[in-house]
C-alpha cells in the first residue's frame, strides 16, 4: 500500500501549480511597447476621453470590455485584433488638425502580431501609408468609409497571409493592381464605391480561394475577364461601371450576381439556367437583347430577379413556373409579350412588369403589341462563344451568278416600263409646266429645304421618336400625373420642367413657359414651326407643343414644349470636370462628343431655313444620353429666351455682349464651340473670359514650340496616356482657329467637322497600333 504522505505531497504540488497558473493568468499584461502604441492611437484619433478616461500605462488592455466602438483581442501578451469604429462617436472635424495617416500607421507597426485590423468611418485621409507592410501577420484588413485616395500601394502585396481586404467607400482612384494575384489566400476582395478606372485585371482569375468579389460603383470599363476558374466564387458585384458588352464567363456556384447599370449587351447565356445556387440575379439597366429565359424564374434558390431596363424579348405563358423562394421579380421596360405568369401574382411576391407589351396590365402600363414587335431586336443573337460555320466557296459563287442574272432580267423589264412611262409623261408635260411656273421662287426654296429636312430625318430613322404634333392639356396632365411635384425635374426663370410618359410609352421632358401676349399668334406659330424641325441625333429633339391660356389672366399664355427625355441628365462638363466620372471619359470619347456638338451646330446653321445662329452655347448646354451621345439642349428661339434675361451659370465668352457683324452670324457659335473644346482639352471648368484667354495662350505657345512634352503638360492628366499626339495637335489647332478674335478668320462649321473627324481617325489608328504592340492590353475605349 502506498504511503499516505506520498498522496499529500502530490496534492500539495497540484495546489501550487493551480495557484501559479491563476496568478499568471491574472497578471497577463501586454509588453510595454504595445500598451504605449494603444495609448498613442487614442491620442491620434482624439478618442472621447469620457470613454477611456482610466487608460494609462498600467491598464489591462487585454481585459478591456469590448463595445461597438472599440474591441481589443489579445493572445500570449500580444494584440491580435483591433476594431475601431467611428459610427457611434465620430463626428466631422474630430480628428486633430495635425493628424497624419503616415504617423498613425507607423504607430500601428508596434503591434506586429496583429491579425485583424478594422478602422471604419474614421475620416482617415491621404494615400494608404506604405508602412502597412510592417503588419506582416494581417489576415483581415477593413478600411471601409474613409477618405484614402491614390493607388493601393504595392507594399500590400507583401501581406501574404491576407484573407480579407475591404476598402469600400473611399477615394482610391488608380487602377486595380494586377499583383492582387500574389495574395493567394485572399477569399474576400471588396473595392466598391471608389474611383478605380481601367479594366478588371485578368490576374484576378488566379485567386482560386476567392469567395467574394465586389467592384461595384467605380469607373471600370472593358470586358470582364474569364472567371470560370474561380470555382469557390459565391458573390460577384460589378454594379455601376462601364463594363461590357459581352456577358462574362462565370462559375456556376454563384449565389449573388449583380451586373446592374453597366454597358452589357448581346444575349444572356443559356447556361445560367444551371446556376442552381443563385439567390440574387440583377442585370437591370444594361442593353441586353435577345430572348429572356423563363426557366430562370424556376431556379430552386432564386429569391430576387431584376432584368428591367433592357431590350429582352420573348413570350410569357400563364403556366410559367416560379421557384419556391422567389419573392421579387422586376422585368419592367423590356420587349416581352404574352400573358402574366400566374405564379408571379401571389400576394407574397413583388412583381413589376410595366413598359412591356403583355396582354394584361393590372394597373401597370403596357405598350401596344406593335411597339415590342417593331423595337424587338434579333431573337437568336450569336454569343461570342459560338463560331459561325464557314460558307463554302461554291455556294457563294452560285449565289453571285444567280443574283447577277436576276439583276439583268429585272433591268430589262424596268427599261421597257420606263419607256412606256415616259410616253405617258410626255402627254401630261404641258400641264405640269404650267403649275411649276406659278410657284413663287421663295416657296420653291422652302419646298427644297423641307425636302432636305425630310431626307435628313429619314436618314437618321426619325430618331426612334414619334412624329411631331400638337397636344392637348389633358394629355400632358395624364403624362405627368397632373404635373405632380414628383415629376418635377427642373425649375428656373424660364419656367418648370416635368418628366412625363405619353400614352404610347414615350418618355418626354415637358417645359412649361408662361409669357405675356406681346406678339401675334402668327409669330408664335412661326417659331413653333422652327422648333418642330429641331430633330437631329445631336439635338434635344422636339416632340410637340401645347398652347393654353391662363384661366386667371387672359393676357398670359402658357406654352408647353415636349422634348426628348434624357434620363441621367449628365452634362458634358460633368463628364470632364466631375471627380466621379472624369477618369472614365477618355480622349476618343471627348473627340466623339465634340463631333456630335459640331454636327448639331451644323444642323442648326444649314439644315433648316431660316438657320438658327448665335445660340450662346455652353458646355453645360450639352447633355449626354445613356450611350454618351452629345445633344445640344438649347438654341436661339426668341420666345424661349424672352423671359430668360439673366446670365446662366457656365462659361461666359468674351463675345457675350459683342454685336455680331452682318454676314458673320454663324461665327459666334464657332467661338463658343472653341471654348467647349478648351474644356475638353484642359479637363477643367473655364468660367470667365479671362480664363479663356489664358488657356488659349497656353495652347498657342505649346503649338508654336512644337513641344510634345509641353503639349501633354497642359492637358487633362487623365487623358495624357490615351491620346495620340497627332490627334491632340489637330484638336488644339482647330480650337485656336475657333477662338480667333476676328470672326471672318474663324473656320466654317463644315471645316470644324472635317478636322474633328480627321482627329478621330488618327486616334483610332493610333489605338489599334498601340493595342497590337502591347500584348494583352485592354481596349482603351
Amino acid at each position: 500500500m502506498a504511503n499516505p504522505s506520498f498522496f499529500i505531497s502530490i496534492l500539495f504540488l497540484l495546489l501550487l501549480l493551480l495557484l501559479s497558473t491563476t496568478s499568471i493568468s491574472q497578471s497577463l499584461q501586454l509588453i510595454p511597447s504595445q500598451s504605449q502604441a494603444l495609448l498613442n492611437l487614442r491620442n491620434h484619433l482624439n478618442y472621447p476621453q469620457s470613454t477611456l478616461t482610466n487608460w494609462n500605462e498600467a491598464t489591462d488592455f487585454c481585459n478591456f470590455e469590448p463595445n461597438p466602438s472599440l474591441t481589443i483581442v489579445c493572445y500570449a501578451e500580444n494584440v491580435t485584433q483591433l476594431h475601431i469604429s467611428g459610427v457611434s462617436w465620430f463626428h466631422p472635424h474630430d480628428l486633430p488638425q495635425n493628424f497624419s495617416s503616415q504617423l498613425f500607421f507607423t504607430n500601428l507597426a508596434n503591434l506586429p502580431s496583429l491579425k485583424v485590423l478594422s478602422l471604419v468611418s474614421l475620416d482617415l485621409w491621404g494615400p494608404l501609408p506604405t508602412s502597412i507592410a510592417s503588419l506582416s501577420s494581417l489576415e483581415i484588413l477593413n478600411l471601409t468609409s474613409n477618405y484614402f485616395s491614390g493607388d493601393i500601394p504595392v507594399e500590400v502585396s507583401s501581406l501574404v497571409n491576407l484573407q480579407t481586404l475591404v476598402l469600400d467607400n473611399n477615394r482610391f482612384n488608380g487602377e486595380i493592381p494586377v499583383w492582387f494575384a500574389s495574395l493567394s489566400s485572399l477569399t474576400v476582395l471588396s473595392l466598391s464605391s471608389n474611383s478605380f478606372h481601367g479594366s478588371v485585371p485578368r490576374s484576378l482569375a488566379r485567386l482560386q480561394n476567392l469567395r467574394i468579389l465586389k467592384l461595384g460603383m467605380n469607373n471600370l470599363s472593358g470586358e470582364v475577364p474569364n472567371l470560370t476558374k474561380l470555382t469557390n466564387l459565391q458573390i460577384l458585384d460589378l454594379e455601376e461601371n462601364e463594363l461590357g458588352p459581352h456577358f462574362p464567363y462565370l462559375p456556376n456556384k454563384l449565389i449573388h450576381l449583380v451586373l446592374r447599370k453597366n454597358m452589357f449587351g448581346f444575349s444572356i447565356p443559356e447556361n445560367l439556367t444551371s446556376f442552381y445556387h443563385l439567390e440574387k440575379f440583377d442585370i437591370s439597366m444594361n442593353g441586353f437583347i435577345g430572348p429572356f429565359m423563363p426557366q430562370l424564374m424556376s431556379l430552386p434558390s432564386l429569391s430576387y430577379l431584376d432584368i428591367s431596363d433592357n431590350k429582352l424579348t420573348g413570350f410569357l405563358f400563364e403556366n410559367t413556373s416560379c421557384g419556391d423562394v422567389l419573392d421579387y421579380v422586376n422585368m419592367s421596360s423590356n420587349r416581352l409579350t404574352g400573358e402574366l405568369p400566374t405564379c408571379c401574382l401571389s400576394q407574397r411576391m413583388v412583381f413589376q412588369y410595366d413598359g412591356n407589351c403583355l396582354n394584361h396590365s393590372h394597373g401597370q402600363k403596357q405598350h401596344p403589341y406593335v411597339y415590342c414587335h417593331n423595337e424587338a431586336l434579333a431573337v437568336n443573337v450569336t454569343p461570342r462563344d459560338r463560331i459561325r460555320k464557314p460558307v463554302r466557296t461554291a455556294v457563294i459563287v452560285l449565289a453571285l451568278v444567280g443574283g447577277v442574272g436576276f439583276g439583268l432580267v429585272l433591268c430589262s423589264l424596268l427599261f421597257v416600263f420606263a419607256g412606256r412611262l415616259r410616253s405617258v409623261n410626255l402627254i401630261k408635260a404641258p400641264q405640269t409646266r404650267m403649275i411649276l411656273e406659278r410657284v413663287n421662287p421663295a416657296n420653291t426654296l422652302k419646298m427644297l429645304t423641307d425636302a432636305r429636312y425630310i431626307s435628313e430625318t429619314m436618314k437618321i430613322g426619325a430618331l426612334g421618336l414619334p412624329p411631331y404634333r400638337t397636344f392637348v392639356l389633358e394629355e400632358l396632365k395624364e403624362a405627368t400625373n397632373d404635373f405632380s411635384l414628383i415629376n418635377l425635374i427642373g425649375e428656373g426663370p424660364f419656367g418648370k420642367v416635368f418628366k412625363g410618359t405619353l400614352a404610347d410609352g414615350t418618355m418626354v421632358a415637358i417645359k412649361s413657359l408662361k409669357m405675356k401676349k406681346k406678339h401675334s399668334t402668327q409669330l408664335y406659330t412661326r417659331q413653333i414651326e422652327s422648333i418642330s424641325k429641331l430633330r437631329h441625333c445631336n439635338l434635344i429633339s422636339a416632340i410637340g407643343h401645347c398652347f393654353e391660356c391662363c384661366p386667371d389672366d387672359s393676357s398670359v399664355i402658357t406654352v408647353y414644349l415636349l422634348l426628348e427625355f434624357i434620363p441621367n441628365r449628365t452634362t458634358l462638363r460633368d463628364c470632364i470636370s466631375e471627380r466621379t466620372v472624369a477618369q472614365k471619359f477618355r480622349w476618343a470619347q471627348r473627340i466623339a462628343a465634340a463631333i456630335g456638338v459640331a454636327k448639331g451646330i451644323q444642323f442648326l446653321h444649314t439644315r433648316i431655313v431660316p438657320g438658327i445662329f448665335s445660340n450662346n452655347l455652353k458646355i453645360t448646354d450639352v447633355m449626354l444620353d445613356h450611350n454618351l451621345i452629345a445633344k445640344i439642349s438649347t438654341c436661339n428661339i426668341p420666345f424661349l429666351n424672352e423671359d430668360k434675361r439673366m446670365v446662366a451659370s457656365g462659361t461666359s465668352s468674351s463675345e457675350t455682349n459683342e454685336k455680331i457683324r452682318v454676314g458673320h452670324e454663324d461665327k459666334k457659335d464657332i467661338y463658343d464651340f472653341g471654348v467647349i473644346l478648351l474644356e475638353l482639352i484642359m479637363g477643367r471648368a473655364i468660367m470667365s473670359a479671362n480664363a479663356i484667354l489664358v488657356a488659349r495662350d497656353l495652347l498657342r505657345v505649346s503649338l508654336r514650340a512644337d513641344d510634345v512634352v509641353g503639349r501633354r503638360g497642359i492637358i487633362d492628366p487623365s487623358i495624357q496616356k490615351d491620346c495620340s499626339d497627332e490627334s491632340l495637335k489637330t484638336i488644339m489647332e482647330i480650337c485656336l482657329r475657333c477662338l480667333l478674335d476676328e470672326p471672318s478668320n474663324r473656320p466654317s462649321v463644315e471645316d470644324v467637322v472635317w478636322n474633328l473627324q480627321f482627329a478621330a481617325q488618327v486616334q483610332d489608328s493610333w489605338m489599334v497600333d498601340s493595342k497590337s504592340s502591347c500584348q494583352g492590353s485592354p481596349n482603351m475605349l
